[in-house]
């Protein structure tokens, strides 16, 4: 069985905490939840060792075709249910410690609180992931300190 400590040094170097809204025509805007951690496909038995530990989510292959990349899996929890119930409990109880991943964390869960009441209020769900991911140049934002505002004047 897997150790809560060596669970959080995965989820630090390898994990991540992702919310997105879905809009399509004619229907209300769907926000998903995802918690993933992607690892090679010689560490599989790592990431199903991680799904037996919780209990919940599935791990599957992920096939990247740019150059250079190698063949990967990844294991996903993506319901509702089995976020607010089983990953933000752990996560509660065992704080990540890298500071970008204990905020994304902090902010997941904020979100996945207000995805459960009613109405659901999309505008602070956008406001709150707006504030995810940081510094990564893949979701369009520029590096910048905690607690600065991402328009300095």
């Amino acid at each position: 069985m897997l150790d809560k400590n060596y669970i959080l040094g995965l989820v630090d170097g390898e994990g991540s905490f992702n919310v997105q809204i879905i809009r399509k025509n004619r229907t209300r805007p769907k926000v998903d939840l995802r918690f993933c951690l992607k690892l090679r496909h010689q560490d599989k038995e790592m990431l199903e060792a991680l799904q037996q530990f919780f209990g919940c989510g599935s791990v599957y292959i992920q096939r990247d075709k740019r150059v250079n990349h190698t063949l990967c899996y990844r294991y996903e929890v993506h319901t509702r249910e089995e976020i607010i119930n089983r990953i933000i409990p752990f996560f509660e109880e065992n704080q990540p410690q890298i500071q970008s991943r204990k905020r994304d964390f902090e902010l997941f869960k904020q979100i996945a609180l207000l995805t459960i009441k009613e109405p659901v209020d999309l505008a602070e769900i956008e406001r709150l992931k707006e504030q995810m991911h940081w510094g990564l140049a893949a979701y369009g934002k520029t590096v910048r300190a905690v607690g600065t505002p991402s328009n300095p004047e």
